[in-house]
């Protein structure tokens, strides 16, 4: 007669869970009179008891095991037995040997597996190049000419009929408006290719911004055929694109044959001397191109020379930027020589060339004997000092036709300064003068401030970035209360200073002429804001923009250019800076109120940069 007991597992001291290295597992009945269920494993026999492990608290619990036991066959009555094991004992047996067991087991699978995979990368063969570009459509990359270019295959081709939607809106444009912007647009070669084809026969876009496109030389081609046929674009900008020496050849052989193109734009394309003497060979040519702006790339003497020996023949060209290449003083010496001949150049752009004083007197020798007439010219950041400003100032006395002259980030001090008012003394065809950043001080100032007395043809004074100090200011100042013609004043990081500024707000009050004074970074604090305030306050009919920024100006300074603002009611500003001062949100509300309240009573704008 058959039983089920059921037997909680307490403590049973001969129970032993050992583990041996054999193969099999059996389950089997022991034989003994009031047998237990009972299994082999590995040639060992074990009472069998069932273990789980919870795996919230993951410890090793023991579950209740039914066992059903067999009446014995000579009649005996059935009797039940409750075993027990020991709770403390039952874990730690058999954790010990399923390690021992799992470990090797472990490094068996891990031995395989490398095992395998080492037979797979020997014995199957690598796929070619060929193949793989034939998979690599179906691998889920797609090229976008958006911005994300990389996705998955599952938006791929909905970027894909987004970018061709774009390139036909592209198209659309150079195809509707006279100026397109594409700059920035990342299409790459390949949309070029689609974009091109709208500018053959086209008569309507004249300017075409083609900048920073991610292009290459490779792209350059797709003007092959289109700009030959065009006359009717007028600049094109392939700034920004690397497209090398070799884009550049390729760009050159065909702007040979257009008669369209006036400005070429090609700053920072990363070309150098070949580049640069292959588009000296297309000047020879070419009778329609005016400005040709070649800033930021890597042009050596060698391409200067080429550009030298152009200047010579070409006859149309008026503009050439060369700003930020290494021509140096031989450079500087070889372009001298072209523009002794050259009759049409009217700017020379060369700024950061490294053409120091001796390049400089080269150039000034070529200059004078230039047969042209340059208004524009260009020397900022060459390292000239006051011998090379002497170069300057003397064709500065002989020139009849210069307007602009520039001599910004050089070190001429104020023997230079001094040098170049003189100058100034004897020429009536300079507009704008640039001496920022040269080092000037109050003595070289005031050289400058006694040339305006009778010079009313400068317009355009830039003196930032000069130490000048309070006396420098004052000099400057007791001239423009009532002299000169200055519309545009700037004296930024001047370390004028609120003793400083005394003077040119005094000044202000007086001078008819100023339009724009920027007064950036003097520490000016409340004590020089309060000042200008006081002039504000009065009627000054020229003055219209107003740079304060960086002056540590705070609240009560605002509070005081507040009031002025409300107190004129005749105020012509309309542009004030306060930028990067200390103003909390009470100073900048005042600043706004007094905004509103000039457009209510002047209908007149008046713009805020805090």
């Amino acid at each position: 007669m058959l039983s089920t007991s059921t037997l909680p597992l307490y403590s049973h001291s001969k129970n032993n869970f050992g583990f041996y290295n054999k193969q099999r597992i059996n389950f089997f009945s022991n034989g003994t009179k009031n047998s237990s269920l009972c299994y082999s494993f590995m040639g060992s026999v074990f009472p069998f008891t069932v273990l789980y492990t919870n795996t919230s608290t993951r410890y090793l619990h023991l579950k209740r095991l039914s066992i059903i036991a067999a009446a014995s066959s000579s009649g005996s009555r059935s009797s039940r037995r409750v075993y027990k094991q020991s709770q403390a004992q039952a874990p730690a047996a058999p954790i010990k040997g399923i390690t021992s067991f799992v470990l090797p087991a472990g490094a068996f699978v891990v031995v395989t597996f490398v095992l395998w995979k080492l037979v797979e990368k020997i014995l199957l063969p690598k796929p070619t190049k060929s193949v793989l570009e034939e998979n690599t459509p179906t691998q889920g990359v797609k090229w976008s000419f958006a911005p994300g270019t990389n996705l998955l295959s599952s938006f791929g081709a909905k970027v894909e009929r987004e970018s061709k939607l774009r390139l036909n809106d592209f198209a659309k444009e150079l195809r509707s408006f006279r100026s397109v912007d594409m700059s920035g647009r990342n299409f790459g070669d390949e949309g070029l290719f689609f974009l091109a084809e709208s500018l053959a026969y086209n008569q309507t876009a004249e300017e075409v911004n083609f900048a920073a496109n991610g292009l290459t030389a490779d792209g350059v081609k797709a003007f092959d055929g289109v700009l030959q046929s065009n006359i009717a674009l007028k600049t094109l900008n392939l700034s920004g694109n690397s497209i090398g020496d070799e884009g550049v050849k390729c760009l050159c052989d065909i702007l040979v044959n257009n008669s369209g193109i006036e400005r070429l734009q090609l700053n920072s394309s990363a070309f150098g001397d070949e580049g640069a003497k292959a588009i000296a060979e297309m000047l020879k040519k070419n009778s329609s191109l005016r400005v040709l702006e070649l800033n930021n790339n890597l042009i050596d003497y060698s391409g200067f020379s080429g550009l030298a020996g152009a200047l010579l023949e070409n006859k149309s060209i008026q503009s050439i930027h060369l700003n930020g290449n290494y021509g140096g003083a031989l450079g500087a010496a070889a372009l001298a020589k072209g523009l002794e001949g050259n009759k049409s150049l009217r700017e020379l752009y060369l700024q950061g060339n490294s053409i120091g004083d001796e390049g400089v007197r080269a150039l000034m020798s070529g200059l004078s004997s230039h047969k042209g007439k340059l208004t524009a010219l260009d020397l900022g950041n060459n390292s000239i000092s006051a011998r090379g400003a002497f170069y300057v100032s003397e064709y500065i006395k002989k020139s009849k036709n210069l307007v602009w002259i520039s001599l910004y980030m050089n070190d001429i001090g104020d023997e230079g300064a001094e040098k170049i008012a003189e100058a100034l003394k004897h020429n009536r065809s300079v507009t704008n003068v640039d001496l920022g950043g040269n080092d000037i001080h109050a003595k070289g100032v005031s050289a400058i401030a006694q040339v305006l007395k009778d010079n009313s043809v400068i317009a355009a004074l830039e003196l930032g970035y000069n130490p000048i100090g309070p006396d420098g200011a004052k000099a400057l100042a007791e001239v423009l209360k009532f002299h000169g013609n200055v519309k545009d004043l700037n004296l930024g990081w001047c370390q004028i200073g609120a003793s400083g500024v005394e003077y040119i707000a005094d000044m202000l009050k007086y001078n008819s002429t100023i339009q724009s004074l920027d007064l950036r970074a003097n520490g000016l604090r409340d004590e020089g804001a309060i000042c200008l305030a006081r002039s504000l306050k009065v009627v000054n009919e020229a003055l219209m923009s107003l740079n304060l920024g960086f002056n540590e100006i705070r609240d009560e300074g605002a509070f005081a250019i507040a009031q002025a603002l409300k107190a004129n009611e005749d105020v012509r500003l309309v542009s004030l800076n306060l930028m990067n001062n200390f103003l909390t949100k009470l100073g900048q509300s005042a600043i706004t109120d007094a905004r509103d309240h000039v457009f209510e009573m002047n209908e007149k704008e008046l713009t805020i940069v805090f």
